[in-house]
């Protein structure tokens, strides 16, 4: 009997050990909206799922994804009042048809041990996981609507179904906020097999990382407008990647094994290419006999569609890197690809035609991690912590109930956790906060299913006296190392002196800050005060309504900060209501989107986007050494109805612009928002970026080829003492000039034509 009872105990302690603590905290995450006894969190075998290898767990799953009442699914637009985080702990779960996650929806398996999605042999639907299902012959939600949703930790398993069936395992059109991290996808690779790992056709990515491609024909087919992709495997597939068409792609830290093709961009053909260019860095290709495939030539159309850049490429046993309709436009073998690019060039000048080697860019080592590659970090899972060490929000007193003034609770649980070396757990809610939270060195949040925090109250009132609703550090140049994932920052009714979060942490080299996963919404959800009802667009109005003046700045990194990493952040001042059954657009204004103006430089920018503030959207003055992949930017709606003069005054100590002045003799929509603006900046380094004005006055009648690209005169401008600004796969929509060098545009439109931005595949200062 004592063995025994020993070996129960010892048993009973692996366990504990094992367990993700995710699993095994107390779950008290409210929605204040979605009715009393609404649970965020569920864990897939509380709902009868045994995750045995045996046991079909469809119905059960099902049952954990809908609860209560479908959630968001059919004729459901979209919504955040009713958002969920799914849990699968480790066991193989048998699925017989598509598994449909509803809106605002999280799926999370345990990281230290993934559970397995495996499917029958006669399984039904398009994906193990449809993420956005066809009930009629149109998506159920509009793709570029579709936000706030992620699944991590998992394995795709379509093995069981025969070769030669059509299989798909994840379906996945969606845009920002959102993501796929840390799973494998585990295909037959017989030569009939006709699966495909990832298939995505439309949308407005967006950010994946830590995939890997097992077998299959295809590992991954994908159209949307533009992504960043961070470590993605394939292994023995037929083709890596499809890519149906795209205005931007960035690929880092890509590997393609034994496949028979890399990625293959020749969609559409040469007279009408689908793709508009592919950005690959920090690559590596091995034994694979063609690395990329593309349809364009000498007269393909249009005339920059099929752009590429290709930087640090080690190729492994791959006689052709890329090839085009007539042959090999690019020999491989194995060897590294210091650069290499294919498109329209301005260096500074242009356009030139270009196809050949370029010079790769000069890295500073700051921004550098293992074997000369750019550093980056995946998203912290603390899979080696236990239930104590975590800190609940609502256990330490907050409420998160959208009302209840949360600030003392919250304050209180930030300095507990940081100083007990815990990680705080942001319990799913809305927390209503009236001043300043400080976030001392040393702080780890976690959001559950993205709660958000809210600026509100007269602190933030006074767009003269601005103030931080999360201050990172006391002081610019505080030393110490922050760590945030998965939650949101927000305002709730007018907060014209609201900055939602102020960087002053000074981390050091070696031990970088992050954020991944952390977003600002900015209006446009129930709890917000920024709705159809209190905000609706009133065009060709150009009435300021002060009520809907929901932020001055949405993020500000100091002067002596340094050395943060930024992994999938969508800055966002909303566009529409999320809530609104047909998604009603709004007026909600906000002064500025990122600026950074840390003199000591080192940010890492990866899937990052801002969207829809007044002066600008990205803004790096006096700063340097910064890695950008995919910037995306879009104009507010409204403008020039109003214009950027009102209502936010010049600031000169934030450098803002002055359209007043910098608007005088030019022609067009001069005074709306730049989408990117570097001013007295050196060793800028951006990987794909894509700035679109696609309204007038709510109007997109502007932003069309025939209708000459005249949404705005200006939107991406580099002034003052820059220098060593490299910009890789520029994309602009909406804009008559795409670059502009202290006030001369450099770069128009209309000589850069691509599928339906304008491209430019490489922009140096010098």
């Amino acid at each position: 009997m004592r063995f025994q009872t020993f070996l129960l105990a010892t048993i009973s302690l692996a366990v504990s050990i094992n367990a993700y603590w995710l699993e095994d905290i107390t779950h008290q995450g409210v929605a204040p909206f979605a009715g009393s006894g609404y649970s965020v969190f569920r864990n897939v075998k509380d709902f009868g799922a045994k995750g045995d290898g045996v046991t079909d767990d469809t119905a059960a799953i099902t049952a954990a994804l809908n609860t209560p009442d479908n959630r968001c699914l059919q004729g459901c637009a979209s919504t955040t009042t009713k958002p969920a985080v799914v849990y699968f702990p480790s066991g193989t779960y048998v699925i017989s048809s598509s598994l449909v996650p509803p809106y605002f929806t999280q799926l999370v398996g345990d990281p230290n041990d993934r559970p397995v999605l495996k499917a029958t042999a006669n399984f039904q639907g398009f994906g193990l996981i449809d993420g956005n299902p066809y009930y009629t012959e149109n998506l159920n939600w509009v793709s570029t609507n579709v936000f706030y949703r992620q699944m991590r930790n998992f394995v795709i398993d379509t093995t069981g179904i025969a070769p030669a069936t059509a299989a798909t395992g994840i379906h996945w059109p969606t845009s920002q906020a959102t993501s796929l991290i840390n799973i494998e996808f585990n295909m037959p690779t017989d030569a009939s097999t006709v699966h495909v790992g990832l298939f995505i056709e439309s949308g407005s990515g967006g950010f994946m990382s830590d995939l890997t491609f097992n077998g299959g024909a295809t590992g991954a087919s994908m159209g949307n407008q533009q992504y960043t992709m961070r470590n993605l495997v394939f292994n023995n597939c037929q083709t890596a990647i499809i890519q149906l068409w795209n205005w931007g792609w960035t690929y880092i830290g890509l590997q393609i094994n034994n496949c028979q093709k890399g990625i293959d961009i020749s969609a559409g053909g040469s007279d009408s290419l689908d793709v508009g260019s592919i950005t690959v860095i920090d690559s590596t290709f091995k034994d694979t006999p063609v690395g990329i495939i593309t349809a364009a030539g000498s007269g393909s159309q249009p005339a920059t569609a099929a752009s590429i850049i290709l930087e640090n490429l080690n190729l492994n046993n791959v006689p052709v890197a890329v090839q085009g309709p007539s042959g090999t436009v690019l020999a491989g073998g194995s060897t590294t690809i210091a650069a290499w690019g294919s498109g329209h060039q301005y260096a500074p000048s242009g356009p030139d035609t270009l196809q050949g080697t370029i010079t790769a860019n000069n890295r500073p080592t700051s921004l550098l991690g293992d074997g000369g590659n750019y550093y980056f970090r995946s998203k912290p899972q603390y899979e080696n912590l236990a239930a104590s060490d975590i800190v609940s929000a609502r256990s330490s007193g907050a409420k998160g109930d959208a009302s209840t003034d949360d600030t003392a609770a919250l304050q209180s649980a930030i300095n507990s956790a940081a100083s007990g070396g815990k990680v705080l757990f942001l319990d799913h809610g809305i927390y209503k906060v009236t001043s300043t939270l400080s976030i001392p060195a040393g702080s780890k949040i976690v959001g559950e299913g993205y709660p958000i925090i809210v600026a509100s109250g007269a602190t933030f009132g006074d767009m003269n006296n601005p103030k931080p609703l999360l201050q990172v550090g006391s002081n610019s140049g505080d030393a110490g190392q922050v760590e945030f994932s998965d939650f949101v920052v927000g305002t709730q009714g007018p907060a014209p002196g609201a900055t939602l979060i102020e960087w002053n942490l000074a981390s050091s080299a070696g031990t970088p800050s992050g954020m991944w996963d952390v977003h600002a919404r900015v209006g446009g959800f129930q709890g917000s005060q920024f709705t159809v009802a209190e905000c609706l667009k009133q065009p060709g109005s150009g009435t300021i309504d002060s009520n809907c003046i929901g932020a001055y700045m949405l993020m500000h990194i100091t002067s002596q900060a340094t050395n943060l990493y930024m992994e999938n952040t969508w800055l966002w001042t909303a566009d529409h209501d999320i809530e609104d059954s047909t998604n009603t657009q709004i007026t909600v204004y906000s002064g500025r989107g990122l600026l950074i103006e840390s003199t000591v430089g080192n940010f890492w920018l990866l899937g990052t986007a801002v969207e829809h503030n007044h002066l600008y959207n990205y803004q790096l003055a006096g700063t340097k050494n910064i890695f950008a992949s995919m910037l995306q930017t879009e104009t507010p709606y409204y403008q020039p109805t109003p214009n950027a003069i009102e209502p936010f005054p010049v600031v000169t100590a934030l450098q803002d612009p002055d359209f007043t002045a910098s608007c005088s003799g030019v022609s067009g929509n001069c005074a709306n928002s730049w989408g990117l603006r570097i001013v007295d900046s050196s060793d800028v380094f951006i990987y794909g970026a894509g700035h679109y004005s696609f309204f007038n006055n709510y109007s997109t009648d502007c932003s069309t080829v025939d209708a000459g690209e005249n949404c705005q005169s200006r939107i991406v401008s580099i002034e003052g003492s820059s220098s060593n600004i490299n910009v890789y796969a520029l994309n602009t929509i909406g804009s008559l000039s795409m670059i502009d060098h202290d006030g001369t545009s450099v770069a128009k439109w209309q000589d850069n034509v691509n599928v339906f931005p304008a491209n430019v595949i490489l922009y140096r200062t010098g």
